[in-house]
C-alpha cells in the first residue's frame, strides 16, 4: 500500500506529481547532504514502479535540487542562492561576491509600447513607446532569471545596437551616472511566455517575479523599470535596505 496519494485522474503525469512531493516534503523539509530512502522504497512508497520514481529523481536532479551518487544514494543539493535586493543591487556583481560566474543572453531588442504600468513607473506618457530588452541571466552556467527591462527611447534608443552582453546597468552607469532601486515589489506567480522554457522548468512551477524601478541616483530620474523572474527553486530573496 502507498504512503502518498497520486492522482492518476489529474491529466497530470505520475513522475510530475511524485517530483512535486519528493521537493516538497523531502528537499524543502530537509537540509544539503541529506539521503533520501531508496529509489525502490520511494517507488512502493508511492505505489509506483522505479522507472516512473527515477525520472521524478532525474527532474529534481535536471534543476539542481538532488544529485544521484551511483552506488551511495540520491542526496539533496546545496541549491538555493542567498540573492540580496537592495539600493544598488547588481546582478553579475552579486553572484561574483558569492564566487559564482554571471553570464548574460540577449533573448531580444526592440523598441514597443508602453504598458500602462511600464509607463507610469518610467513618468512617461500611455502611448509613448519604450526600449525593451529581454535577457536570460545564468549563474554558474544554469538558467537562474529571466529579466524585461523597460527604458525611455530617449536617450537610451543606441542601446539597440550598442548592448551586447554582460551587465546592462554598467552600460547606463557609464552613460548616465549611478543608477539606485527605490522599490522592489516580490510576487509567487506561474511562468508566461516563453519563461519556463528559458529557465528551464515546467510550466506548473512557480516563479519569483520582482517588479523593480531604477533611477539617477543625482535626481531621481526613472532610468529602468524591470521585471525578473527568478527560478524559485534555486534562489531566497534577502531584502535589505
Amino acid at each position: 500500500m502507498s504512503l502518498y496519494a497520486i492522482d492518476r485522474d489529474t491529466g497530470i503525469s505520475l513522475y510530475a506529481q511524485i517530483a512535486e512531493v519528493l521537493e516538497r516534503d523531502y528537499v524543502r523539509q530537509g537540509s544539503a547532504g541529506d539521503k533520501l530512502p531508496s529509489e525502490g522504497e520511494l517507488a512502493a512508497r508511492f505505489g509506483v514502479n522505479r522507472h516512473t520514481l527515477r525520472r521524478a529523481v532525474d527532474e529534481l536532479i535536471t534543476i539542481g535540487l538532488l544529485e544521484r551518487q551511483h552506488g551511495v544514494g540520491i542526496f539533496i543539493t546545496d541549491q538555493l542562492l542567498d540573492y540580496r535586493v537592495g539600493t544598488n543591487t547588481r546582478f553579475t556583481q552579486t553572484l561574483t561576491d558569492i564566487g559564482i560566474s554571471a553570464d548574460t543572453r540577449v533573448i531580444r531588442k526592440m523598441i514597443a509600447p508602453a504598458s500602462v504600468g511600464v509607463a507610469r513607473n518610467l513618468s512617461l506618457e500611455a502611448d509613448d513607446h519604450v526600449l525593451w530588452i529581454e535577457t536570460l541571466r545564468l549563474a554558474g552556467g544554469v538558467p537562474f532569471c529571466v529579466i524585461s527591462h523597460f527604458l525611455p527611447v530617449h536617450p537610451y534608443k543606441e542601446l539597440l545596437s550598442e548592448y551586447q552582453d554582460g551587465s546592462l546597468h554598467d552600460v547606463l552607469a557609464t552613460r548616465c551616472g549611478k543608477l539606485r532601486r527605490t522599490e522592489s515589489l516580490v510576487t509567487a506567480v506561474l511562468p508566461q511566455g516563453d519563461d519556463a522554457k528559458l529557465l528551464g522548468i515546467t510550466q506548473n512551477r512557480p516563479v519569483l517575479r520582482v517588479k523593480s524601478l531604477n533611477v539617477l541616483d543625482l535626481d531621481n530620474t526613472p532610468v529602468e523599470y524591470a521585471i525578473t523572474r527568478f527560478r524559485a527553486d534555486r534562489i531566497q530573496l534577502r531584502i535589505t535596505p
